[in-house]
């Protein structure tokens, strides 16, 4: 029985082994691929700024007319089938990308929020004859026809690796700013965004919701989580709940809990959802936290407490309970102080300012919106961002 028993554990502990070496497998797979994957966008993203600066060259010296982008599409497509993505749209596109990314207000805002390396060509661009090495590595092969041309501001820079060359065009086409768009290159890098959350994204004006004030988080909240606004918004758009003006807790709490994907993207992907009615066993009283999550980038409970009418102070001590019985009860012992959100529909500035000065719990105030608003920018706010994004590089 013994001889048996020591068997089965023997066994069990291989299999742990096993398990855990092919875990190592699947992460050099996962690796590779992601590397393989930044290759192929690299390449991508490089194809389009020389394609474009090589079309935009011809525009500017008006060697060609737009007729003639027509005209090279259309040749593309009648004897390169196998060449896809070379509309007369997508070649602007490239134009588009390439003129506004090697202009020197980009460069700069780059330079001033960041630093020179976001700013550094990738090595093999287009270069003058002078410049041409005997290294044939060093050397991009061009049509006989055509010249090496050196951008008059600069060459690719690296932070357009940051993200996907569909995202840059969207990000092109609908931010105006080049702060508004070296912001979206950083949030969907960090958030891992492809275009249909990107475009919510826009959308929703995430550049000034994420960037807005610090007056709606406590005290506490910034002593403990100094980063904490450049990763909570204090404004959150639902518009995929469709709720009528007036609706009832249980009303928003459902249509969060079936659409919570949305609502995940709307908060941010760092967010992990947890339970709905999270009990709380204090002493002989139960209480129950609307909504649960888990924050991987603060490593804490997050509990969401929902009101269908304005901010009152007297939710931030039903609040401040909560966290106290979760950091008592629930947080576990390699985890940071849980945080807490009141989400309203409205919120006095005033009455939360006050509200917020003197609470030393991690809690904020955050509103949802119905509908969609336009949103002040805020450049101070916005170069907390860059510094976090740089940290956290």
């Amino acid at each position: 029985m013994d001889s048996n028993l020591d068997k089965k554990q023997a066994f069990d502990l291989t299999g742990l082994d096993m398990a855990r070496q092919f875990d190592e497998i699947v992460e050099i797979i996962l690796s590779h691929r992601s590397r393989a994957s930044r290759a192929v966008n690299n390449e991508l993203l490089m194809t389009a700024w020389q394609v474009g600066c090589y079309v935009s060259t011809k525009l500017k010296s008006e060697e060609w007319g737009s007729k003639v982008v027509a005209q090279l599409s259309e040749y593309i497509r009648a004897n390169r089938p196998d060449l896809k993505g070379y509309s007369r749209s997508s070649i602007y596109n490239m134009v588009m990308f390439y003129d506004e990314y090697s202009s020197a207000e980009f460069a700069d805002t780059v330079m001033r929020f960041l630093n020179s390396e976001f700013v550094q060509p990738k090595t093999g661009q287009l270069m003058k004859s002078s410049q041409i090495s005997t290294d044939e590595s060093s050397v991009i092969v061009q049509p006989k026809t055509a010249q090496f041309v050196q951008p008059t501001v600069g060459q690719l820079p690296k932070i357009l690796e940051l993200t996907t060359l569909t995202n840059h065009i969207e990000i092109l086409c609908r931010c105006k700013t080049s702060e508004e768009r070296m912001f979206y290159i950083l949030y969907a890098n960090k958030e891992r965004l492809v275009k249909r959350e990107l475009q919510r994204c826009i959308s929703n004006q995430t550049f000034s919701t994420l960037l807005g004030g610090k007056k709606s988080m406590s005290k506490g909240m910034l002593e403990t989580y100094p980063s904490a606004p450049i990763m909570f918004k204090d404004t959150l758009f639902i518009d995929f709940l469709n709720l009528p003006k007036k609706h009832s807790e249980k009303k928003l709490k459902d249509g969060l809990l079936e659409h919570m994907k949305q609502f995940i993207l709307e908060l941010g992907k760092d967010f992990i959802f947890m339970d709905q009615e999270y009990r709380l066993e204090v002493g002989s009283s139960t209480f129950k936290a609307d909504l649960l999550f888990f924050h991987r980038g603060i490593q804490a409970l997050v509990a969401v407490e929902l009101k269908k009418s304005k901010f009152d102070p007297r939710d931030l001590g039903q609040l401040e309970f909560y966290l106290e019985a979760l950091d008592r009860d629930v947080k576990r012992s390699n985890e940071n102080p849980s945080v807490g959100i009141i989400l309203c529909p409205e919120a006095d500035r005033v009455v939360v300012e006050y509200a917020m000065s003197r609470s030393m719990s991690p809690t904020m105030i955050a509103q949802y919106k119905r509908i969609l608003i336009p949103q002040k920018r805020m450049q101070a706010q916005l170069n907390e961002f860059c510094n976090q994004f740089l940290t956290n590089d």
